[in-house]
């Protein structure tokens, strides 16, 4: 399932042809994607800039030509031991401004969609962005698999960091998961989210009471 599927769903359940939503989430990942409705289409991009936070989940000692778990595994190696002092050093360097480089290719029309719904996942030409890293942590240890937090800017890609936490260890690395917790100033508040389930099944009233208003939005981000 892609992130333009979410959209086709809740616009069947909601009846509405405006509706967009604000950052890609790749097939495998799981959490917030938002979406907006009507005349809130028009702040989709200011949404859509604002930093994100994920939780996710790097394996160790195998990387895969999609740099997740989703893709062919190109390589394996002996994972190193354990060791928290040589890991938590992994934090340093990801915290602050960087060039990313990622795999890309121009948009075509029998390639728009999927280069959207898979951005850097494909193409054999590659072009640097700039992004930042604001806050990043290692949840849990145990080789072969690392968790971390990160907050970072529009852009970054997180499977090339889980891809580069393996460079670094001289293993190799690919992201075994991943999850949105937060976009922006939303978060999983009580009540003011909604589920795919919901849409999916067409409950349209419990939908429209989970949504926010353009007022709510401009309360949110303090406006």
């Amino acid at each position: 399932m892609t992130s333009h599927d979410v959209v086709a769903v809740a616009r069947r359940c909601l009846n509405t042809k405006k509706i967009g939503h604000c950052g890609t989430l790749d097939p495998m990942a799981t959490g917030m994607l938002i979406l907006v409705i009507g005349n809130a289409t028009r702040i989709q991009d200011l949404l859509m800039s604002e930093d994100k936070e994920y939780t996710g989940t790097a394996r160790l000692g195998a990387t895969t030509s999609t740099q997740d778990r989703e893709g062919r595994s190109s390589k394996k190696r002996r994972c190193p031991p354990s060791q928290p002092s040589r890991s938590r050093g992994l934090s340093t360097p990801c915290v602050g401004i960087s060039t990313r480089h990622r795999p890309w290719s121009p948009p075509s029309r029998k390639t728009a969609c999927r280069s959207t719904s898979w951005p850097g996942r494909q193409g054999d030409r590659a072009r640097a962005r700039l992004v930042h890293v604001f806050d990043y942590e290692l949840t849990r240890v145990e080789v072969p698999e690392i968790d971390f937090r990160v907050v970072c800017s529009k852009g970054f890609y997180v499977r090339t960091y889980a891809h580069d936490v393996g460079q670094h260890l001289g293993c190799g690395a690919h992201l075994s998961a991943l999850r949105r917790t937060r976009s922006g100033h939303f978060t999983f508040q009580p009540g003011k989210f909604t589920t795919f389930d919901v849409l999916k099944e067409g409950r349209r009233d419990e939908a429209l009471a989970a949504m926010y208003s353009l007022y709510d939005v401009s309360k949110l981000r303090g406006a």
